[in-house]
């Protein structure tokens, strides 16, 4: 049986893409995550837009340190200033 996926493996995964891609729109992360790593770690706002689970977005934060800003009304993170790894 495959071992459980956890949150910070689902919020490196969005680390990756962001810093593959630039921006990481919110729909491709609900999107990918539920597919990839299960439900457990997306569900549906007040607003009704599928989101991401917190502890996901905290482990995203530690690996972003900042540097990525999220837009309230195109809905995906972008970098804040410039990543060098």
């Amino acid at each position: 049986m495959e071992q459980a996926r956890t949150a910070e493996e689902a919020a490196k995964w969005m680390f990756d893409r962001m810093r593959d891609a630039g921006v990481l729109y919110q729909e491709e992360a609900v999107a990918h995550i539920r597919e990839h790593y299960g439900e457990r770690f997306v569900f549906v706002n007040e607003n009704g837009h599928a989101s991401i689970d917190k502890e996901v977005k905290k482990a995203f934060k530690k690996l972003h340190g900042g540097k990525a800003a999220w837009d309230r009304d195109a809905f995906y993170w972008g970098w804040t200033s410039a990543i060098k790894g």
